[in-house]
């Protein structure tokens, strides 16, 4: 079996999820199996994915949080429920992994709930020794850790020049 790879699309620039998205839609096209699952972007983008779901079942787009907003508008009691939501979304991606039933995953600022420690540390341990299971996986967001910039095998930055 080939080993998977991890990819990084970060940075402050524009366009990192429309690059993964790029790269789902590339590789679901030539018939690969993807998983898509968002985070901190609230449900109010299942609209603007709608036209992902016609891809299905090659391609998969999940989005396990309730609210709205972005996580940053909700307030504090809201924050916590996005929480339980966003944990059993990064539980629902290890059951894609240990499964085996993609050869894409995407998880879609993914480094911004690393960054709002909404995950245990031990989570990019659990990403690194992935890569037996032959699935590829391209994480998003902000700023990209130290300790996932050694892991990975490509890092991407975007850059806000004007």
């Amino acid at each position: 079996m080939e080993k998977g790879t991890i990819q990084v699309i970060c940075g402050n620039g524009t366009g990192k999820t429309n690059m993964a998205l790029g790269a789902a839609v590339r590789a679901a096209s030539a018939g690969s199996r993807v998983v898509f699952i968002q985070f901190l972007k609230g449900s109010q983008s299942e609209e603007s994915k709608a036209w992902l779901k016609k891809m299905e079942p090659d391609l998969r787009v999940f989005s396990f949080e309730k609210s709205a907003s972005y996580y940053e508008a909700l307030d504090e009691e809201e924050k916590e429920e996005e929480k339980l939501n966003i944990r059993n979304g990064v539980a629902f991606a290890k059951k894609v992994i240990s499964t085996g039933e993609c050869d894409l995953l995407i998880l879609d600022e993914f480094l911004g709930i690393l960054d709002h420690d909404l995950v245990p540390a031990e989570t990019l341990d659990n990403l690194s020794s992935c890569r037996d299971s032959g699935i590829n996986i391209i994480l998003t967001g902000i700023k990209c850790p130290e300790k996932l910039f050694m892991i990975a095998d490509s890092v991407v930055s975007t850059e806000k020049r004007k």
